[in-house]
């Protein structure tokens, strides 16, 4: 059924007008050659070379406006690419919903700088690759459009070939890419239909092949290229490590002004009460009262010493000093739902990179607890090459959106260290979460 419905579906069509955008693009290429000689028979019509008798000065104006007509192409090139890089990523991101960042803009307008312009370059490569880039999707768009044309010859015959019997009329064609298809009798219009009906199942898959391709160069040619986007990577992450600073910052301050420093202000008042009670001057100390703000103080340093405690397990959590594996056992002891624990390290990773793996353990049992509805979890931790590979799985409902709030923000954190996060929650379930982490900050 799946298959019955792909070429009525608007990404069907979306594939279509990008498959047909790049023919057109690659017609456009293939006109370019043909610009030159164009400009020298301008050039020589301009100059008089073509009258009879020839201008005298046609050979010096010849070779000076020739060259120079050819270098202002050439140096127009890289602009040109750019701007045509800039809409084939527009109608990538618009058609098929496939984002191309661009590249860096050009540091200077110099005619050099023009000239050597790497990103424009690239486009223009892009602009040449695209040629045989269309044929495939040319295909494609071939059989979905002449495909839905062959499907109506039923519908639209007896409307217009309603002649007298008797009558002989010419055989009404039809394109397929096999060839053309004639037919003189209505009951031939539904071999057309027939046909268009094959070429409209197999157009989706066409020109997805067209469309993969040309999409995976685009991002290789009109995408910033690998330094460029390294150093892009990098702004980013140091943005983010400085706005997560920040946050911690000011989440510290908060917990320690509302809750330490108040359980700390309040036990030295009550000493300093209890201080009074017991005067070394005056009337004879009022013991049952200063002991019950003895008592005060001493339950009031209790708490003041869990709050820093649980301050101090939120910064780095003393159980991690042992190891991972014994800090993720313990982190699954306290959750609500049944975890499966599971580490195999051949070696420790850096401490940085076993808190970052300790708290998105956490924040990953915490989300299931909340949304997933689950009877059970399991938590593994392993190596993928050299990397360290956290999943958390879980039984749920599924439906985990990764641009959440909260595993987006998961994303953002663990990029600082150039981790990535993979999400697989179908309706239903289960639910997987994979967060690949480099063993070394």
């Amino acid at each position: 059924m799946t298959a019955l419905r792909a070429p009525f579906t608007t990404l069907a069509l979306r594939q279509a007008v990008f498959c047909v955008a790049g023919v057109v693009s690659a017609a456009a290429v293939l006109a370019v050659p043909a610009l030159v000689p164009a400009l020298a028979a301008l050039v020589l019509w301009a100059t008089g070379a073509l009258s009879r008798p020839a201008a005298p000065v046609v050979a010096p104006v010849f070779l000076v406006l020739f060259p120079l007509t050819v270098a202002l192409l050439v140096v127009l090139a890289a602009p040109i690419g750019r701007a045509t890089g800039a809409v084939h990523r527009s109608l990538a991101k618009r058609l098929l919903d496939v984002r191309v960042d661009a590249p860096p803009p050009r540091s200077s307008r110099r005619i050099g700088a023009l000239v050597a312009d790497g990103p424009g370059w690239r486009a223009v490569g892009y602009a040449l690759l695209k040629v045989p880039l269309a044929i495939p999707a040319g295909y494609g768009a071939f059989c979905y459009v002449f495909g839905l044309v062959n499907l109506t010859y039923p519908v639209w015959w007896p409307l217009f070939r309603n002649h007298p019997a008797g009558t002989r009329l010419g055989p009404v064609w039809a394109l397929t890419p096999f060839g053309t298809i004639g037919t003189r009798t209505f009951g031939g219009t539904f071999l057309i239909a027939a046909a268009g009906l094959a070429m409209l199942l197999v157009a989706p898959w066409l020109m997805r092949a067209g469309t993969t391709p040309d999409l995976a160069a685009m991002r290789r040619l009109l995408g910033p290229g690998r330094l460029a986007e390294r150093v892009r990577e990098l702004q980013v992450s140091r943005a983010r490590a400085i706005d997560d600073a920040a946050a911690m910052m000011r989440r510290l301050e908060r917990d320690l002004h509302d809750g330490a420093q108040i359980r700390l202000a309040t036990l030295a008042m009550n000493l300093g009460m209890a201080t009074e009670k017991l005067g070394a001057d005056g009337p004879p100390p009022d013991l049952a009262q200063a002991r019950e703000l003895v008592a005060l103080a001493h339950r009031g340093a209790k708490d003041a010493l869990a709050d820093l405690r649980d301050l101090v397990r939120g910064i780095h959590p003393p159980v991690l000093d042992n190891g991972l594996g014994d800090a993720l056992a313990t982190l699954a002891t306290s959750s609500a739902i049944p975890v499966a624990v599971h580490v195999e390290l051949p070696d420790r990773p850096a401490p940085a990179i076993e808190t970052i793996a300790y708290f998105c353990a956490a924040e990953l049992l915490a989300n299931a607890a909340k949304h997933s509805r689950a009877t059970r979890i399991r938590l593994t931790v392993g190596r993928s090459g050299r990397h360290v590979l956290l999943s958390v799985e879980d039984d749920g409902i599924g439906g985990a959106n990764p641009d959440g709030p909260g595993l987006s923000g998961l994303a953002r954190r663990i990029a600082v260290v150039d981790g990535r996060m993979r999400v697989h929650s179908p309706a239903g379930g289960p639910t997987r979460v994979e967060i690949d982490l480099p063993p070394h900050v």
